[in-house]
């Protein structure tokens, strides 16, 4: 069960097309949950599962990757392939450190998708509201 003013932290690693919406999400004043922070990444097929754990490690409760997907400028195709590998890396990490999976999400965002940015960022952190608070061990 939640604790009651539990705010969860979300982290986004925002890959070059999704940053884009990210950003005009920004400029069309669509709101995002205040505890949420963007960190812009080249390409998502590049961040390593051992960075997200460590997001958890340090805090945050919710990590949301948004790929830029087949429009990659750096992997194109290969991007998707490789972004779900390493995703799939970081599941096992987290469930060996008894983290729920359902606290790592990952979603294609091309950069005019400001609606699609916002909406999982906003159903990650209905759904940690829902888990409550990371069980430290």
């Amino acid at each position: 069960m939640a604790e009651e003013n539990f705010k969860p932290k979300i982290l986004i690693f925002a890959a070059e097309m999704a940053y884009r919406a990210a950003d005009m999400a920004g400029l069309t004043k669509s709101e995002y949950p205040s505890t949420t922070y963007i960190v812009r990444i080249p390409c998502a097929s590049l961040l390593r599962p051992e960075l997200i754990l460590y997001a958890f490690q340090k805090g945050f409760d919710g990590v949301f990757v948004a790929s830029s997907g087949p429009d990659c400028p750096f992997m194109g195709e290969k991007c998707v392939d490789k972004t779900a590998k390493r995703v799939e890396k970081a599941y096992e990490l987290l469930k060996e450190h008894g983290i729920e999976g359902e606290r790592l999400v990952l979603s294609g965002v091309c950069s005019t998708c400001v609606e699609t940015i916002v909406g999982k960022t906003e159903e990650l952190e209905k759904t940690l509201e829902e888990l409550g608070p990371i069980k430290k061990s």
